[in-house]
């Protein structure tokens, strides 16, 4: 009785302690997978962006943000955030091309990435038939944004790229449509082998523009992301540099 008695209390032991190691396994996992995909959220000046102001207009649509301007000189745009970036911190660049005259959207993706919903400008697009279209993002955004342009090579007037590059899925060297390209030399996220071979899928022409001392982290306002380097310019210069530059190429598409 004895033997079986104690037998019976290892065994309780055992099962008591692979219940409490699998807790710490779940435990863990969700843990990893909040830090994951926890998306980097707006900051102070985004969330000023997303207001009405300067003759724009901001609404929030279902799967969008709207950025109306009072008068329209040009081109639309559509902008795909990047990977684990809310929509809102895309706001201050997306308020200043509005206030140079372009109608400005920001896609809104699942869970903050964009390669869930690759060809949500197809809604944004029959949202607005009567204007004609630009489309770009930030980092993964961007790719996804050139693998867009690819499968509908006649949607586009022009194709842009924030820290970003386009694979061979997002070939957009032979759509004929204009390429921006625009990088930070401080940005520790971009990926340089892949982002050299990404320019054999753009254009010959492509506009490319380097921003001294740019990062990654501030093409959009919301905080350093991870792994990122230190800029060596402002916010505010960034995105003035980004802004001038983007308005200047959107303007010689007619």
């Amino acid at each position: 009785m004895r033997n079986r008695y104690n037998t019976g209390r290892k065994k309780r032991g055992i099962g008591k302690f692979l219940l409490v190691l699998l807790a710490l396994i779940v435990i863990g996992c969700g843990f990893v997978a909040w830090k994951l995909f926890t998306p980097y959220g707006p900051q102070e000046m985004a969330q000023t962006a997303m207001e009405t102001a300067d003759q724009v207009t901001v609404t929030e649509k279902d799967n969008w943000i709207d950025f109306v301007p009072d008068k329209s000189v040009g081109v639309s745009v559509i902008f795909y955030p990047g990977g684990l970036v809310k929509p809102e911190s895309y706001a201050p660049l997306a308020h200043e091309l509005a206030a140079a005259g372009h109608h400005t959207i920001i896609a809104k993706m699942p869970v903050n990435l964009a390669v869930l919903k690759q060809n949500l400008a197809d809604d944004i697009i029959k949202a607005y038939p009567d204007e004609p279209f630009v489309m770009g993002g930030h980092s993964l955004g961007g790719s996804m944004a050139a693998r867009y342009a690819a499968s509908h090579p006649d949607a586009l007037q022009g194709i842009f790229f924030l820290a970003s590059y386009p694979d061979e899925k997002g070939s957009v060297k032979s759509l004929g449509i204009p390429a921006l390209s625009i990088l930070g030399t401080n940005d520790e996220v971009v990926n340089a082998t892949k982002y050299q071979n990404g320019r054999a899928y753009l254009p010959e022409d492509t506009v490319y523009y380097t921003i001294e001392g740019g990062n990654h982290s501030q093409f959009g306002d919301y905080g350093h992301q991870s792994g990122d380097g230190e800029a060596g310019v402002s916010e505010e210069e960034q995105l003035s540099q980004t802004v001038k530059t983007t308005v200047g190429w959107l303007d010689t598409i007619k």
